[in-house]
């Protein structure tokens, strides 16, 4: 009888230390309990840059090799925007990004046995994620879970710890024709044609719920049976618009569980004639734009104590008003980590239960970040509204660990809250990609805190993005000029 146990330990990956001794034991168990079930495949994947998952699939037989030997794949997956073209020369002699990539080189999955799943709409197949490393093991600066983990080893030094609850809506529509011609296999391809499954606007509505109930307990069975832990199905604004919350958990976990849910809603749609969307404002006749709601509080490592409740007479903790404070002064230059599409600007407008200004405000939808704090609340917390569905769930959570974190450290002062969120005189956020461009580039706190690696890298990749978008001839251009001139 093979024994996985040694064959691991053996392994390169263990002798290079990229393997604990405790990581070794539990991979030992996974591959043990593969070899004694029915499954075929196993699909080895990583979050890239936008937040999209990527990797190999691997003959279940095969699972022993990913933990001695690791998952190679292709470094220029990690150098692509969100057309899958390669923004830097890898063929050149500099690459422009540190760490060499030359010749689309080689980077190295390092998985982890905590995110192993059968797919419940796949069940001879499972995936599990992994860190993206150098080959050597060492760290890559913008792998995305490493990001969040550094931010949240500088959290738990300082005593603290970070609980967050998700809200997140999206779209569900009915694909019409999935455009698959050969003419239509461009660089990004060309959408689906959709139609509403049903009209809109008639939030929370019942009768509405009643009609995507079959839709809903589609997407809550396959979340409930891949451990995700789902907590409301809620019918949104906008036709076709739905919205998930989750329990509170920690913040590697859910972002995991993001990356999960995700792909889980595409995946699973695609499979049933349906078309699952998480672009902020999709362009269809009628939509609502979606956001994506981030619940934190934050409590003391040691006794599990909520510090965010504030006093009987209502005065908030002092963490709680640094925490705001350091979100608030690192709003416009995190804008690149929680909101990074160009689509996701056009949700910053006013009067749409949608942030346009750097604020907050006591339990007010319309302001940046709501406070849900009071004396009596165990669960007290605040809810950032600012960020776009899209966003990469390892770096917008590091963000908002840096941003609380320096406010606690400097003592920032809170401003005033505000009850009227779209006449307070505040700063704006930024209203386009190539502003949050800007501001992150800018940027000496993220310099500092991430360092000029992965700013002068992810800066390069969007503004890729940005110089697409504004070169392309818009519908708006040729509706203005053709006749005109």
């Amino acid at each position: 009888m093979v024994n996985f146990q040694d064959t691991i330990a053996n392994g390169r990956m263990a002798k290079l230390g990229m393997l604990s001794s405790d990581a070794v034991e539990k991979a030992a168990t996974l591959v043990a309990r593969v070899a004694d079930s029915e499954l075929e495949t196993i699909r080895v994947l990583f979050a890239d840059q936008h937040g999209v998952l990527r990797g190999k699939t691997l003959v279940a037989s095969a699972i022993d090799s990913i933990f001695t030997s690791g998952v190679a794949v292709p470094s220029t997956l990690l150098l692509k925007d969100t057309a899958h073209k390669t923004v830097f020369p890898v063929w050149s002699k500099t690459t422009g990004v540190a760490g060499g990539f030359s010749g689309a080189s080689d980077i190295l999955l390092i998985p982890d046995t905590n995110t192993f799943h059968v797919l419940p709409w796949s069940d001879h197949s499972a995936w599990i994620f992994c860190d993206a490393r150098f080959k050597s093991g060492e760290c890559i600066p913008f792998s995305p879970r490493d990001i969040l983990k550094s931010a949240i080893a500088e959290l738990s030094d300082a005593g603290l710890a970070l609980v967050v609850g998700l809200e997140v809506e999206f779209h569900v529509y009915k694909c019409v024709e999935p455009n698959h011609d050969h003419s239509q296999a461009t660089m990004p391809a060309e959408p689906a044609k959709t139609k509403n499954i049903a009209p809109g606007y008639q939030f929370l509505t019942e009768t509405r719920y009643a009609n995507l109930e079959s839709v809903m307990d589609l997407l809550r069975r396959h979340c409930q049976s891949m451990g995700l832990p789902i907590r409301t199905m809620e019918v949104e604004m906008g036709p076709s618009q739905f919205e998930f919350t989750f329990d509170p958990a920690d913040p590697l976990t859910h972002a995991d569980n993001m990356m999960a849910f995700r792909t889980l809603v595409k995946e699973v749609c695609a499979q049933h004639g349906l078309h699952g969307t998480f672009m902020c404002r999709p362009k269809v006749e009628n939509a609502a734009s979606s956001g994506w709601h981030l619940h934190q509080s934050v409590i003391d490592k040691q006794s599990g104590e909520n510090k965010m409740i504030s006093a009987a007479d209502g005065t908030l903790s002092q963490v709680a008003r640094h925490w705001i404070a350091g979100l608030l002064e690192h709003a416009a230059e995190s804008c690149l980590l929680t909101t990074p599409s160009v689509n996701g600007y056009k949700r910053y407008q006013p009067y749409q239960l949608a942030p346009d200004r750097i604020q907050w405000g006591c339990d007010n939808r319309g302001a940046m970040i709501r406070s849900l704090l009071t004396s009596e609340d165990a669960t007290s917390r605040i809810e950032n509204r600012v960020a776009d569905p899209t966003a990469n769930p390892y770096y917008f959570f590091a963000s908002q660990i840096l941003s609380g974190l320096d406010g606690i450290g400097r003592q920032l002062a809170l401003p005033n809250a505000v009850e009227d969120p779209y006449e307070a005189e505040v700063d704006a956020l930024p209203d386009s990609l190539l502003s949050a461009i800007n501001h992150f580039e800018a940027s000496t706190f993220y310099r500092e805190k991430l360092g000029d690696v992965f700013v002068d890298y992810l800066s390069r990749i969007k503004r890729a993005e940005w110089d697409r978008y504004h070169q392309c001839v818009s519908d708006w251009e040729q509706r203005e000029y053709f006749g005109l001139y």
